[in-house]
């Protein structure tokens, strides 16, 4: 009887432990959504093999930046940091079949060029049309003298 008691024990500490992550996880959305300019983003943080390497995320609009939040993880600073002044706008597009399997329904990609200590990076971004809208009107939006230069 004492090894039944045992195993219940433990399953029952395992499911509080779920619990109790799966709300840290809540918890934390509610913070980056309580900071305000928060919108759903996946980031391409793998790039070797075609259509795959995205990840779900959430942006978040901050002063000159644009900062990117794992949606899966439990780290208050942002995986991925882009400085408004260095990002450049190349393309935007339907995301592939491949692609579409691991992205939402109605997202869109969008494909720029960021500046990292003096080395330009180019990264895919996926979101909703309507955020896709929101951040291009975010990096136009940039105070005279911002805008990083044309090459």
């Amino acid at each position: 009887m004492a090894g039944w008691l045992t195993v219940l024990e433990a399953i029952g500490l395992a499911v509080v432990l779920l619990a109790l992550g799966l709300g840290l996880l809540a918890v934390r959305r509610r913070w980056l959504d309580h900071l305000g300019g928060t919108f759903e983003c996946s980031l391409r943080v793998k790039t070797t093999v075609p259509g795959s390497g995205w990840a779900l995320g959430v942006g978040r609009y901050n002063e000159g930046i644009l900062e990117w939040f794992r949606f899966f993880s439990y780290a208050l600073r942002p995986h991925q940091v882009f400085d408004r002044a260095a990002v450049r706008v190349l393309e935007t597009r339907e995301p592939d079949l491949i692609e579409a399997v691991a992205l939402n329904a109605d997202n869109r990609v969008l494909r720029i060029e960021a500046r990292e200590d003096s080395i330009d990076r180019e990264w895919e971004l996926a979101m909703s049309p309507d955020s896709l809208t929101g951040l291009l009107s975010w990096l136009e939006a940039a105070p005279p003298g911002v805008r990083r230069p044309s090459d």
